[in-house]
């Protein structure tokens, strides 16, 4: 889990905080945009000029989340004082969003030389492909970037053109990057990772330019090409082996390790067969493939249309046709040209109008901890406290909202909550969460403490009043963000509340 405490260590060994590291990221984004903006544009645009947006996968949990909108402050995107000028835009639904604007041509021909959007032979018209759309018409967008795979289902819904998460987003860490690590791996196989660590610290530099020089043939890989792809090996990371082994050559290493797919060329270089390149995708492409049929199982998801493939790892060639292979009987695989902007087309949209996905599903049932009056017989012994001769049932899970709920934009919970003592100036109220719909108790199995409620309750007003102090408190679910108010009931006045996700 992400938090303002976490650290980043680079390939010297040094570390640094990741928030520093994404905040100096944001900025220069920010600076370039801004000075792209002024460059063609007579009026000057500021910063407060604009609506930030912040794509994030959808898998990521709200610690990441804020862990994002926090480091963005620290680059002067948005600030606490005007949150609403930042939006964290879930990358899947970005791309579903920019998917009912696309057009025939935008779309990728299939093996066959054929559009993929064309039906048994016939030839829709050149026009939006939302004509196709109707009210009802499900898909499935798959979103493949560098470091995750998100998948989520949409309904679109009548008239309004919104669109309804049908399935909680789904995916895990299988992103491009894994490929990066098979072929990390291979290396450590044949050259030793005691090597590969030494050399990644003594010359950085060096093992930037060979993981570059992999990315392009990574990129060049393709079911439909035989000829063999050579990754070039830095003069740094040859003479470095050399002088680790004491004379033992990177091509003498490559030799005996005896594989017929991955030999040394006379002119040093790496060389793959496409099967021996395939080899290293194979693990990363079953996993996108499982966790696409896992979702396709569920029965509430058995009229799925279309299946997008998005992502700037859904312009591999070897990704595209193991999609289509695996999917072309069960549903249309429907691949954009501009596979790779799709997801910051769609952004855009989404700062326009950021209420067009209009319902999401909660991807984890959330609560808090209260007392209940105990019932023998309903309730365990061991949650048995008495207080003021009162028996009260203990560790009791006031449930929000469950895991896959369908929750609108702008659908809110409200709880009232006494405190303590009337004059207090503050109070902390911890949140929780599971992966299971059914939770009673906050012991259960899977449920843990995620965040915390900081309500401000120093008001000076209520002690005038001769009232029993309560604490209004209503939380939004259906946004990207999970959002927090509060209200003083005594004194009719909004008090400062916020949700801490890096407190647990």
């Amino acid at each position: 889990d992400l938090s303002n405490k976490t650290e980043l260590t680079a390939v010297n060994g040094k570390r640094k905080p990741a928030i520093e590291v994404f905040s100096h990221a944001l900025r220069f984004f920010k600076e370039h945009a801004l000075q792209e903006l002024n460059d063609q544009l007579e009026d000057r645009i500021e910063n407060e000029d604009i609506r930030w947006v912040i794509t994030v996968p959808a898998i990521w949990k709200q610690p990441a989340k804020q862990f994002m909108r926090e480091a963005a402050y620290k680059a002067g995107i948005s600030s606490k004082a005007f949150p609403e000028q930042l939006l964290i835009a879930l990358e899947p639904e970005a791309a579903s969003i920019y998917i009912r604007k696309m057009k025939l041509h935008e779309i990728i021909p299939d093996e066959n030389n054929r559009l993929s959007h064309y039906r048994s032979g016939c030839r829709l018209s050149i026009g939006p492909i939302n004509v196709d759309f109707m009210h009802g018409t499900k898909y499935m967008v798959v979103d493949c970037g560098g470091g995750t795979v998100d998948i989520t289902v949409h309904e679109l819904e009548e008239h309004l053109g919104t669109l309804k998460e049908l399935h909680k987003a789904a995916g895990g860490e299988y992103g491009s990057v894994s490929i990066d690590k098979a072929f990390e791996d291979l290396l450590d196989d044949i050259f030793t990772k005691e090597f590969l660590d030494e050399f990644k610290m003594k010359r950085p530099a060096g093992w930037v330019d060979l993981m570059i020089a992999f990315e392009a043939r990574k990129r060049n890989a393709s079911p439909w090409k035989n000829n063999p792809l050579n990754v070039s090996l830095p003069f740094s990371f040859i003479d470095y082996y050399k002088k680790y082994t004491k004379n033992r050559t990177v091509e003498i290493a490559v030799k005996k390790f005896g594989d017929k797919d991955v030999t040394w060329s006379s002119q040093g270089m790496l060389r793959f067969t496409p099967e021996g390149m395939r080899r290293l995708f194979l693990p990363t492409l079953d996993h996108i493939r499982q966790e696409i049929e896992l979702v396709l199982q569920k029965p509430s998801l058995d009229h799925v249309n279309y299946l997008f493939l998005v992502g700037g790892f859904a312009e591999s060639p070897l990704l595209q046709e193991e999609i289509r292979k695996s999917f072309k009987d069960k549903l249309r695989v429907i691949i954009p040209q501009d596979v790779g902007l799709t997801i910051l087309k769609g952004a855009v949209l989404y700062g326009i109008d950021p209420n067009v996905v209009r319902v999401r599903r909660s991807p984890l049932t959330y609560g808090v901890g209260v007392l209940n009056k105990f019932i023998r017989g309903k309730h365990p012994e061991e949650k048995l406290i008495v207080k003021d001769e009162v028996e009260w049932c203990s560790d009791i899970f006031d449930t929000f909202t469950l895991c896959d709920q369908p929750i609108a934009v702008g659908e809110f919970v409200t709880r009232s909550y006494t405190p303590a003592k009337p004059n207090q100036k503050s109070t902390v109220i911890n949140m929780y969460c599971s992966d299971k719909q059914r939770v009673r108790y906050l012991t259960d199995e899977g449920v843990k403490k995620c965040g915390t409620l900081h309500i401000d309750m120093s008001d000076s007003t209520y002690m005038q009043l001769p009232r029993r102090r309560e604490i209004q408190i209503t939380m939004l679910f259906g946004d990207t963000e999970i959002k927090v108010s509060a209200l003083d009931v005594a004194t009719g006045n909004c008090v400062k509340a916020d949700i801490d996700f890096f407190k647990k």
